[in-house]
Formats: C-alpha cells, structure tokens, sequence
C-alpha cells in the first residue's frame, strides 16, 4: 500500500531533506527525516525511509542504509522516488545492472521524470549499453528539446553506434541553433565545429572535412589542429604538394612532433641520397653534443644496410678523431673538441648493444667513462649493457653509480630503482624510490597511492622470481584495482563533458576506457597473477612447504641447515616490520583531518585490505584456479591479438580439464602464430590428455577429434614433434620445446631431448642470453628430469659465449652465480618467463 501523503509541514520537511541530501548536508537530513519519522501518522512513510537510508549511506553506515531503503520501498513500492534511492544506492555499491533495474521500475510510475533518466542515461553509458543509451537520450531530447546536452547526447550516441550521417544531421541541425556571429570566436562552439569535423574524419568524409574545416577556420580556437586536419585530409585526397606545405609550416612551429615528420615524408616520397644526408647529419650532432642520437636513428636498424652505412660512417669518424681530432683524417678545417669523440663513443656503444655485441659495446663505453668519469649518461649506458647481457646486479650497480651523479633527478631514481627490482633488489628499490615519496609513510604505500604501476609490476615479478607468491599477488591486485578506479573514475564525467562542451575529449576518454586493460601494466600483473595461480595449484602451500620449496639437491646438510635458519630469521623479521608498518598505518589513520573522515564516509566503505599471507594461502581453502580466470577474463576479451592470452587460458583449462574450452584457446593461438614454441607444448598435452580421456562425452570426443585432426593431419604425436624439429632446425627456442615434448612423450629419449636442447652450433639463429638462459632453466627445474652433469657442461659453455652473464658463470659462494640459485628463482617451465 503506498504510504500517507504528507501535509503542507511535513511536505516542506521532506523537501529540506531532498535539498540537505544535495547540498551534502547529512546530518541535518537526518535530523528532519527524524522530524516527519517522529509523528506516529508518517512513522512508516515510505519515501521519508528511503531518503534517510540514502543518506545514512552516505554517511557509510551501509547496513542500515539498505534497511530503511528496502523498509521505505516496502511500504511504498508504487513510489517512483523509493525505486530511484534505491537505485542510487545500488550505483553507490557499483552495481550497475541492478540500479538500470531499479531505475527502469521508478521509470514505469513516472515515465517523463527527468533526473531518473538522466541518472539512467549515465549508468548505461558507463556499461555501455549504446542502444539503451540512444532512447534514453531520446527521451530526454523529447521532453526538454531547448537543452544543448539533449541534442549533443543524442549525437553522441549515434556517434558511438557508428551510424555517422545521423550524428552529423544531428549536430548540424543544434549548430544552427546557436547565434554565434561569424567574426566572433566562442570556445564552446569551436569545440563543436570541431566535433563535427571529427565525426566526418571517422566516416571517411575527406572532402567533406576539409571543405568544413576551411569553412569555419576563423571561427575554431585551436588554430593548431586546424592545421593538422588540413594536412591528413590533404594527404588523404592526394594533394601532396599542398599538404607538404602544410606539414613544413608545422614543423616551423615545433621542430619535435614526429607526426609532422610522417607526414611530410608521405607528401615528399623517400629520399635515395642516405649516405650523404646521414654523414651529414651525424657530424652536426656529434659537434654539439646529442646524447639522443641513436634514440633518434633506432628505428632505421631494421635495414641492414643502413646499419652497415650508419657504423662505418661513425666507426670511421672514432678513428680519424683519435689521430687528429677531425672527422675525416684528410680534411681541413677546425679541429673538433674532445668532446665530439666522447659523444662518438657513447653513440657506438649503443650501437653495437643494439647489434648484440656486448664487449665492444662495453669497450667504447668504458673508454668513454675515462675520458669523462662525470657524465650520468656514460654510466647509465653501461649499467644497460649490462642488462642486456643478463648481468642484472652489475647492471643495479652501475645505474646506482650514475644515480649518485645526480640524487636529485627523479628519472635517474626510478631507472636505478627498476634496475634493483630486475635484479630482485626489492628493499634496495624502495630505499631509492623513499627518496622522492612523502615523509612519514612507507614508499610502498606512498607508490601504491599514486598508482606507480611500472614499479608494482617489476616489484610483482620480482617476488615472483624470489617465490614470495603472496607479496606478488598483493602488488597485482594493486594494479587491478587501479584499473579498477580508472574505470570507475569516468563516471563523473558523463555530464561534466557535454556540459563543458568538450566533446572530442569525452568521445576520446569513452574510448580509452572501452580498452582500458589493454594497457601493458595490466597484461603484465595479470600475467604474474595468473602464472602465480598455477604455481600455487600446481604446488598447493602447507605450514611445512615454505621450507621444503628450498632447493636442497645441491647443497650439503650443513648450507641447508644454515640457509633455513636465515629464511626463518628473516621471516620473523619480515614479520615485525610488518606489524611496524600496520601499527604505523593505524595511527596515521587516526590523525587524518575531519575533513578528510567525512569523505572517506561519502565513499561506499573501506576495502579489504590485501594480506600477502592470506592471498599465498589461497590454495589451501580457495581454488587458485578461479583467481586466475578472473585475470584472465579481460584479456580474453581485449588482448585477443596476442598469442599469449590464448596459451595462458589454456594452461588453466588445462588444470580445470576443460577440454572444449582448451580447444578454443589452441585454436585461437594457432590462427595467431601455428608455429610458436609455447603453443607445441600445449598441442601435444592437449593431445594426450584426449586420448588419456576415454570417457568423454560422444558428442564432445567427436569435437575434439574433428578439430585436431586439422591441425595434427592424422600424424601421431611423435611424428607431429619430429616434424616441428625439422621445420625449425636453426630455432633455439623451438628445439627446447620440441625436446621438451620428446622426454614428456617418451622419458627413455632423455640423452637424446637434452642434445636436442642445447644445441650451441654455428647454425642457431637466436644464439642470445635470454633463450639460452630458458634452455639452462629447462635443465635446472626438472623438465628433462635428473641431468645435473649436462646442466655444468652447458652452463660452461654458455659461459664461453656470453662471460659477463651471472647465469652462466662458475659456481662460486654467492648465491646470484650458483647453479642453487638460478634453480631457486627458476620460472615454472610450462610458463612465460619474465624477459630479461
């Protein structure tokens, strides 16, 4: 039964209260809600209910909050009002689907109640329910057609459902609404015109745009993006002469856009003359001084001949410069500063990195760190050699010493920072990042509250490699919860965008947020967490496996004693320092400001605080498996394109023994690359573990085989490994897995699949530190069983080819050398290794 309607006195309290509500007055709402609740006649007044829950909601008292809502629309439930605070109160829990519910029920007693469709329209924008969004906007354009935002929000839902004539018909017909004089420039109509023009680019209307834009330039702010439009659309149509122009008037005004570049080349046609051009214009960078020269010429190494060009050009000039200081040793001329050759040597040691010829790289720029031991940019350089041949403590100490040339730049900081990380260095990154961060809190905390991704995603898979899971996952669903906030932070900008008129902004933000975790940061966390995942499925944690997870094969009884005795030392003292830290937390809590209190209660409440220990032990109580998918879900969806979506999907269909969607993740990875090492492995499992499987459903072995047949052609497995071998026979990566898959096929072939591995000869194409450290690893974790002799021959010769990487050197006391260690943070075999 509805409720009482409410006299002249208590209607005007009601009313006190929808504005207090608005205003953020809480309090005072609560006190006139308690005024009308008072009165025995309106105790159980529906609409009064629901307002006060709405509001002790905001004061986070939740539980209550939901009491009275659902108490109020009980008692009124033919209340437009009750349904519409009920549906805020689900959009305040993040609930979208059920608050579009609620506000389509509030909709059916008051179908032209405009907040209730604004409030809608926002909520199915932000789920992107385009169709939904289109009538609601309609709707709204119906009942209050004078209002600029009916008319731009219904183009932008034509916009967004790609149906372009009728968001041009729309936006045209609200421009010649607006009485702008044409001499007269007016921000918000120039952001139209320039929305227009936008819309018309992404139909292909390339006369069209630029007859627009020429049309109304006077008229437009951003005389820049003028320009810019005028030459894509030149460039579109053809006319290269003009655009040319264009594009070299640009470049006049800022010499470092790219783009302008881009479009000039594409205007000009390439120039044949590169010898020349770039013999001249590497002296004039050399002569003053350019450290971001190679940056600059990086992206022509993909042409071997310009490579050739490039390094005899300015090996040439090394020479010549040492015996008489000029660039050619038959010139005239001024002499050139010593600091030309300093720069010529910085510049071939990056070049000769870049080729993968470490110790001339390290030659030129240890040559350059004597003539100039001050220079951040020298150290710098080395300590990146250094990476790249896997040395990463070197490569950590190195980018130390150039950080400590210059404590004061925040860049230098987060590189050496990263570096320590890379390098397993956790509490040493810190250190280095608490010098930038807020005082008086830990500069973990403080990188988590600035959403400092790139250094929880190196801090992740450096717990990851040290096999602290639990700290691994908190650092990832840190980062998912990022993403999480980012989502959610866009809410507010549904009405803040039409209202301010920046519409080519918002329809580019929408978009952003439609593919939002296909960011790098977010595959890189999800990829750790799912990898995590298996690990602990795979190896589910007791009390005692913390310990028993020490690799003890190649150690004696008295290191194991001493090595567990460390760990527990270390453990207690991880353990006070993580109390310090809470106990810490707790009293920062207690002294925020009121202000701050009162906005944090507005919030929908606190979260679950993420406990490494509680997220390690997840194996014990949880299944790790759904976690992973829950990782896995966006990638699938907006990482398609990449292979590795597909073979992690499959490593956990795999464990889950969901053979159909197995089939659907080699499938969509052999469409991608059918020739990938990773997607072997998994052909051949999911094989076997079909034809293990006797028991099946008809319906679903008949699938299986069907589709397999087409991939396999009717080979039996060892034929189908064979073959792969053959086909790539110069393939490092390739023969480990194909080895691999021998000794899982047939375990007596040991002596034979690990020959296959570790293949050194001429012949191999990717003779580099990162395969060669994946085929040590293999040896190392047991994928081809016992071989601890082949492991020290291999490791041996590793080490004739590449002496400065720390995997392959002989063992020795420190544990980043031994065979213990890199068997300790060896990545789980049938898994993406972290690149170096």
């Amino acid at each position: 039964m509805p409720s009482v309607p409410l006299p002249p006195k208590e209607s005007n309290l009601f009313k006190r209260i929808l504005k207090c509500y608005e205003q953020k007055q809480y309090k005072n709402g609560l006190k006139f809600c308690k005024m009308i609740l008072s009165n025995p006649k309106f105790a159980e007044h529906g609409e009064t209910l629901a307002m006060k829950g709405l509001t002790l909601n905001c004061l986070g008292k939740k539980e209550e909050a939901y009491e009275f809502v659902r108490k109020g629309l009980r008692n009124d439930v033919k209340s437009h009002v009750c349904w519409h605070v009920y549906g805020l109160l689900q959009r305040s829990d993040k609930k979208y689907d059920e608050a579009i519910k609620c506000y389509r029920n509030a909709l059916k007693l008051d179908k032209d109640n405009l907040q209730i469709l604004r409030d809608l329209s926002l909520l199915q924008i932000q789920m992107r329910d385009l169709e939904g969004y289109r009538e609601t906007r309609y709707q709204l354009l119906q009942l209050r057609p004078t209002q600029r935002a009916s008319w731009i929000g219904y183009a932008i839902a034509y916009h967004l459902l790609k149906d372009y004539d009728m968001a041009l018909k729309l936006l045209e017909e609200f421009r010649k609404t607006q009485q702008i004089p044409p001499n007269k420039i007016d921000y918000e109509y120039s952001e139209l015109i320039l929305y227009q023009n936008q819309v018309m680019r992404e139909a292909d209307l390339f006369q069209e745009s630029l007859e627009h834009i020429e049309t109304y330039e006077k008229q437009i702010c951003d005389k820049l993006i003028v320009e810019e439009i005028k030459g894509e659309m030149l460039l579109k149509l053809g006319r290269l002469k003009e655009a040319g122009e264009v594009y070299k008037e640009l470049i006049e005004r800022n010499a470092e856009n790219w783009y302008y570049y881009e479009g000039l080349e594409k205007s000009l046609q390439p120039s044949e003359k590169f010898r020349e051009l770039m013999d001249k214009f590497l002296r004039v960078n050399f002569s003053k001084g350019c450290p971001p020269l190679f940056t600059t010429l990086k992206s022509l190494y993909y042409n071997p001949e310009k490579v050739s060009t490039i390094q005899e050009l300015v090996t040439g000039y090394e020479a010549s410069l040492k015996t008489c200081d000029l660039f050619g040793p038959c010139e005239n001329g001024e002499r050139e500063p010593p600091t030309t050759l300093l720069w010529v040597r910085y510049f071939l040691a990056q070049h000769f990195d870049k080729l993968g010829q470490c110790s001339l790289a390290l030659d030129y720029i240890n040559a350059a760190i004597a003539s100039t031991p001050t220079l951040i940019e020298l150290f710098y350089l080395k300590a990146k050699i250094y990476k790249h041949v896997g040395n990463l403590k070197e490569a950590a100490k190195w980018m130390d010493e150039a950080q400590s040339l210059d404590t004061a730049d925040r860049f230098i900081n987060s590189k050496c920072a990263k570096y320590m990380l890379r390098a397993n260095m956790v509490k040493d990154a810190e250190e280095m990042c608490s010098k930038f961060t807020r005082e008086g809190t830990s500069a973990m905390e403080n990188l988590n509250e600035m959403q400092c991704m790139w250094f929880q995603t190196e801090c992740a898979a450096a717990y990851q490699r040290l096999g602290k899971y639990g700290d691994a996952l908190k650092k990832c669903h840190e980062v998912e919860r990022h993403f999480f906030e980012i989502t959610d932070d866009q809410f507010d900008f549904h009405t803040y965008c039409m209202r301010k008129m920046t519409l080519r902004a918002y329809v580019d933000l929408l978009r952003l947020e439609d593919v939002l975790r296909k960011h790098a940061f977010y595959f890189k966390a999800a990829r750790s967490a799912i990898e995590i995942y298996l690990k602990l499925h795979d190896n589910p944690l007791t009390n005692e496996s913390k310990e028993q997870e020490v690799n003890s094969e190649n150690l004696s009884a008295k290191e194991l004693k001493k090595m567990l005795s460390k760990q527990r030392r270390a453990q207690k003292k991880a353990k006070l320092e993580e109390e310090r830290k809470h106990a810490e937390r707790e009293r920062q809590q207690k002294n925020q400001k009121k202000k701050r209190d009162e906005e944090e209660e507005e919030t929908s409440g606190p979260r679950e605080e993420l406990v490494p220990e509680k997220l390690e032990r997840v194996s014990m109580v949880e299944n790790p498996l759904e976690e992973a998918i829950k990782f896995l879900i966006p990638l699938k969806n907006l990482i398609g394109d990449n292979i590795d979506t597909h073979l992690l999907a499959f490593e956990i269909y795999f464990r889950k023994g969901k053979f159909l969607l197995m089939l659907q993740s080699v499938k969509r990875a052999f469409a991608i690359n059918s020739n990938n090492p990773w997607l072997h492995e998994c052909l051949i499992k999911f094989s076997k573990a079909v034809s293990d499987h006797s028991n099946l459903p008809e319906i679903v072995s008949k699938v299986l085989n069907q589709e397999m047949q087409k991939i396999f052609v009717n080979k039996n497995l060892e034929s189908f490994n064979e073959e792969f071998l053959k086909h790539n026979a110069t393939s490092i990566q390739h023969q480990l897995s194909g080895a691999k898959m021998m000794y899982f096929l047939d375990k007596s072939r040991q002596e034979k699949a690990i020959a296959v591995a570790t293949r050194l000869d001429k012949n191999m194409r990717d003779k580099n530190v990162k395969t060669l450290t994946k085929v040590f690893e293999a040896l190392l974790d047991g994928s081809f069983g016992s071989c601890h002799t082949q492991c020290e021959e291999y490791q041996a010769a590793c080490h004739k080819l590449f002496p400065f990487t720390s995997a392959f050197m002989p063992a020795t006391n420190e544990d980043d050398s031994s065979i213990a260690s890199v068997n300790h943070t060896a990545i789980n075999h049938d898994l993406l290794s972290n690149e170096i």
